[in-house]
């Protein structure tokens, strides 16, 4: 995959039309794939798992809850500090989701936007032999350790919920034709353990820890479909909600993942801070991507982009763009600039 951008996934618009519309169509000479938006209760990210999973379950128990704003319930947390918290019912030694391939929703989802895609694509809205990228939350991710009280549990929802998104892309694979399929793996609280600030855990084991999962999972999705990973600093409460001092572990987390995979890996997106110094783009001289196209999420501030993008090619000559994150965060009335952006970025990198 040599396409000059990548879309991360969420593009708070309605609807995946409007996402296919504003975004796809003006930017798929750049794209290999293209993402719906992650539109509705996906563009929170995890928080839709929490709530509508983690929440329903009868051998979770509910922690906490965001707090009301104007008396009405809130779904989604404002920051980490008003995040949902569980914990696994005294006793409870493993769980299971059912429905499998079903009850995460993002086989449902994926379904029913391919088919907008597929209809928009054949009208020649969107780019002919454009993919339809899906972006799916880890494990690791979904099931933060700040979520839970005590790291057993942590662990145990976390191998629940591997068997319930293995299921889920399973099916995602059986109803959408390999060949106009992408799936990313959304990867937050891996990167913040490997560098010792996802608390408990600490920092000793935290590439087996994070890279286990993808062994397990990544190897299952047929070699037709393309296979991305989107590594990120994480935006609740603001970005970056974890600012590394350098690119060292991130590499190395990527590194891991490439080899645990088990399969090709068509692409791997590296989050980049506002950083003008060579210290911290020095660790992509020892990227090992073993084909993969790298995208830098450096599509930011881009008062300082062109000084950011000649450093980061004096490690890492040849690269792909991106934003550092998917965009649902952002508020809608901004994503016409986040496009012009994403244009400039193009135009200035050649």
């Amino acid at each position: 995959m040599s396409a000059d951008l990548l879309l991360v996934g969420s593009i708070p618009y309605d609807t995946p039309e409007e996402v296919f519309a504003r975004f796809g169509k003006p930017l798929g000479a750049h794209l290999a794939a293209m993402p719906d938006g992650e539109v509705g209760p996906r563009t929170h990210w995890i928080s839709r798992i929490h709530y509508q999973v983690f929440a329903l379950h009868p051998d979770l128990e509910i922690r906490q809850r965001p707090g009301l704003e104007n008396g009405a319930a809130r779904v989604n947390p404002r920051n980490a500090g008003d995040a949902w918290l569980f914990k696994v019912r005294d006793g409870v030694k493993k769980i299971r989701f059912g429905d499998p391939g079903w009850r995460l929703g993002y086989a449902r989802d994926a379904i029913s936007s391919y088919f907008v895609f597929k209809t928009l694509r054949e009208k020649g809205e969107l780019r002919k032999g454009m993919r339809f990228q899906v972006s799916i939350a880890s494990p690791n991710s979904a099931a933060p350790p700040r979520l839970f009280p005590t790291i057993a549990d942590c662990e145990i929802v976390r191998e629940a919920y591997l068997d319930a998104v293995a299921a889920e892309v399973a099916m995602i694979c059986a109803k959408i034709p390999h060949e106009d399929l992408a799936i990313q793996w959304d990867c937050s609280t891996e990167v913040q353990d490997v560098y010792g600030a996802a608390p408990p855990f600490t920092k000793d084991g935290a590439i087996e820890r994070n890279v286990a999962q993808m062994r397990a999972l990544s190897p299952h999705i047929p070699e037709g479909v393309a296979l991305g990973y989107h590594l990120c600093f994480g935006t609740l409460g603001g970005w970056p909600r974890f600012s590394p001092d350098d690119l060292s572990e991130t590499v190395n987390l990527a590194n891991a993942l490439i080899e645990a995979s088990g399969r090709r890996v068509d692409w791997m997106h590296i989050p980049a801070l506002d950083r003008l110094d060579d210290a911290f783009y020095a660790p992509l001289a020892i990227l090992k991507s073993k084909g993969a196209r790298i995208y830098l999420g450096m599509v930011h501030h881009m008062d300082t982009f062109e000084q950011r993008l000649a450093i980061a090619r004096k490690f890492l000559p040849d690269f792909g763009l991106a934003a550092y994150c998917g965009l649902g965060r952002t508020p809608p009335s901004g994503l016409g600039n986040i496009l012009d952006e994403h244009r400039k970025a193009v135009a200035i990198a050649g």
